[in-house]
């Protein structure tokens, strides 16, 4: 089961990146101007903040079987019409109802952790949480090839059926569990509960601190990093600059068990080492026109941080408050979106303005942040620890 939502997720998640390696492709097929092509990654986006505002939330007042096979096929739905879409006007219509119908992953997750055992909530949600980072980093790698196969519409095509197959699956292998509904439960209530949750839980406002700052760093790597190793003097081509993706799969997967150290409350230890080996991770990245060997250790090290961080931030809030885990992954969720916007566009100026020494001092300074912010506010705080917390509270 948990293998089954990993594979969901990392699937739903591709679903937003495929279109970043295509959008050449996708202009000149549809006539399209520069300028506007550009919209199809910010709708996406768009549509994606907006399902974790409207969508997620329903975790907790829905059926999540119903929700969650809904949201899948809705999704195929959505990807097909993107894969045959006529015209830029549909195009860019199909990618805002794949942003918003791939909020399923947040729903999954916090579905997962209801489903798991306290004492290994974080484990589960370590486990789920890889095929989301897995998805992210071999999106661009899995649509190049299959663009040089058939051209960019067959990447949505292909992965519409996909998605069919698993809203089958996911439908005959979920359980039903239909959450304890809040006495006089709506759907307004329900969505003003998602913005109370920032009042009453300090430690959801503290790890949302994170979501921002740790995504941020993420992706001035990952949305910058094309520019220096496509330019000359390396002029790498694209199927070469994806293979990274592997390499930082490799450090992200390595950290999906951090969730078993929240599990024993050692949740603050290792956010405080991980946000240290993030740090120091940009220093062989900034090597990177002399070796870029350095280069991909220095992938491994931020992607091994961002995961541990992300896994327990996710096992920590949801351990606070398991009957609320749909609101509080959505809302934490939003400052991962944010923080990835503002990560995207920061280090393409500064790159621009700086070279790529620019963006490496930019991302160190962002992770250097995130640590002072651990050491001064957080490093303290008592935090849940699994099953003995949950005893506690009852």
């Amino acid at each position: 089961m948990v293998l089954l939502f990993a594979v969901a997720c990392g699937l739903s998640v591709a679903n937003i990146y495929f279109a970043q390696p295509l959008l050449d492709t996708m202009a000149q097929d549809l006539a399209i101007t520069p300028a506007v092509i550009g919209g199809v990654v910010t709708l996406t986006q768009i549509g994606y903040a907006f399902g974790l505002v409207l969508i997620v939330p329903l975790g907790d007042l829905w059926d999540r079987h119903r929700l969650i096979v809904g949201q899948t096929v809705l999704s195929a739905i959505a990807l097909t019409i993107v894969g045959t879409a006529p015209n830029a006007a549909v195009l860019l219509a199909g990618m805002v109802l794949v942003g918003l119908l791939a909020v399923v992953i947040q729903v999954l997750v916090a579905y997962a952790a209801t489903l798991a055992v306290p004492a290994d909530r974080g484990r589960t949600i370590g486990t789920v949480t890889s095929g989301v980072v897995s998805g992210i980093l071999l999106a661009r790698f899995a649509a190049g090839a299959l663009a040089d196969l058939g051209g960019w519409r067959v990447v949505y095509l292909t992965s519409a059926a996909l998605t069919l197959v698993l809203a089958a699956l996911l439908a005959r292998a979920m359980p039903r569990h239909a959450p304890q509904p809040m006495a006089g439960s709506s759907y307004a209530k329900l969505l003003r509960s998602t913005v109370a949750l920032f009042v009453e839980e300090p430690i959801l406002r503290e790890r949302a601190v994170f979501a921002l700052l740790i995504f941020a760093s993420f992706s001035m790597f990952w949305s910058s990093v094309v520019l220096p190793l496509a330019a000359p003097p390396l002029t790498l081509s694209h199927t070469t600059i994806g293979m990274l993706g592997i390499a930082g799969l490799a450090g992200a997967l390595a950290a999906r068990n951090s969730g078993r150290l929240a599990d024993r409350g050692w949740g603050q230890r290792t956010t405080g080492l991980s946000l240290m080996l993030m740090l120091v991770g940009w220093a062989p990245i900034a090597f990177l026109h002399t070796s870029l060997w350095l280069v991909l250790v220095g992938v491994v090290m931020i992607d091994f941080a961002v995961q541990a961080v992300h896994v327990t931030n996710q096992s920590l809030i949801v351990a606070a408050r398991p009957d609320a885990s749909s609101r509080l992954i959505g809302a934490y969720m939003v400052f991962y979106a944010i923080g990835s916007g503002l990560g995207a566009i920061s280090s393409t100026v500064v790159y621009a303005m700086a070279g790529w020494i620019g963006v490496c001092v930019l991302g160190a300074a962002t992770s250097a942040i995130a640590l002072l912010f651990w050491v001064i506010v957080v490093s303290k705080t008592p935090v849940p620890v699994g099953a003995a917390y949950e005893c506690g509270r009852s």
